[in-house]
């Protein structure tokens, strides 16, 4: 994994006097599993947007695919793969609409939507449920669903927003198993959690308090840093101020 994929140098964002994201730097690179953990409004959610394109930045310098966020967030787009807990799949759309209209999104052709919606219902096993609405299905279904289809184009990089939010511990695996497939493939993995178990699952992590990196390295190399037995120890440590690095 020696391919740099998406490089971030004092990357901040501004809310009138309210400052989000406060000049943080990091890389990751091609096929890594780069977990981002914080608390909420600790300024991840800010962060993951303008790397996606979607918000432009106050000051610094970010670049996604070699695409700089500031003057082409449409490439950005094109190039990455999106997941959202909180709205990825239109509910009164069947599961079969539902992968042609991101697919076009994406640029992909009809012949080509044909191809990779077929083989991703086969994987899925899903084919019998093509025609069935999404509201209908269990939201584990749903999940991996959509994890689906945000790389069903094949990106170089996937973005996941608290992808296992709400799920139980079996699907939540089987999630897991999904992303290390598609980090073996060769497609980056930039996702955010509240499951501090999930962190383990990650090649390395940065864990955002008040709008800055207060920690950033492997899990072992954390837990070792900040004197923890496990990622919710260092969590706690960081967000209460009392490590001792």
């Amino acid at each position: 994994m020696s391919e740099t994929i998406i490089t971030v140098k004092d990357l901040t964002r501004k809310f009138g006097d309210f400052t989000a994201v406060d000049a943080i730097s990091f890389d990751v690179k091609k096929g890594e599993i780069f977990g981002f953990l914080g608390a909420n409004g600790a300024g991840k959610t800010t962060a993951m947007r303008i790397l996606c394109g979607l918000l432009s930045p106050t000051s610094g310098q970010a670049e996604v695919c070699g695409f700089d966020v500031y003057h082409q967030s449409e490439q950005i787009k094109l190039n990455i793969g999106y997941m959202s807990q909180k709205f990825s799949l239109f509910d009164d759309l069947t599961v079969w609409e539902n992968i042609s209209f991101y697919a076009g999104i994406y640029k992909m052709s009809k012949q080509e939507i044909k191809i990779a919606g077929e083989s991703l219902l086969e994987q899925l096993e899903l084919t019998k449920y093509r025609n069935r609405l999404i509201k209908s299905l269990p939201l584990g279904w749903k999940q991996k669903l959509s994890f689906s289809i945000a790389i069903i184009h094949k990106p170089k990089v996937v973005f996941l927003d608290e992808p296992t939010g709400g799920v139980d511990p079996i699907t939540r695996r089987a999630f897991w198993d999904m992303i290390y497939k598609a980090s073996s493939e060769g497609i980056t993995i930039f996702v955010t959690t509240h499951y501090l178990d999930e962190a383990e699952y990650c090649d390395r992590i940065s864990m955002m308090v008040k709008g800055r990196i207060a920690g950033l390295g492997t899990p072992a190399e954390l837990k070792t840093r900040f004197k923890a037995k496990n990622m919710y120890d260092v969590f706690l440590k960081l967000a209460r101020g009392t490590d001792n690095a």
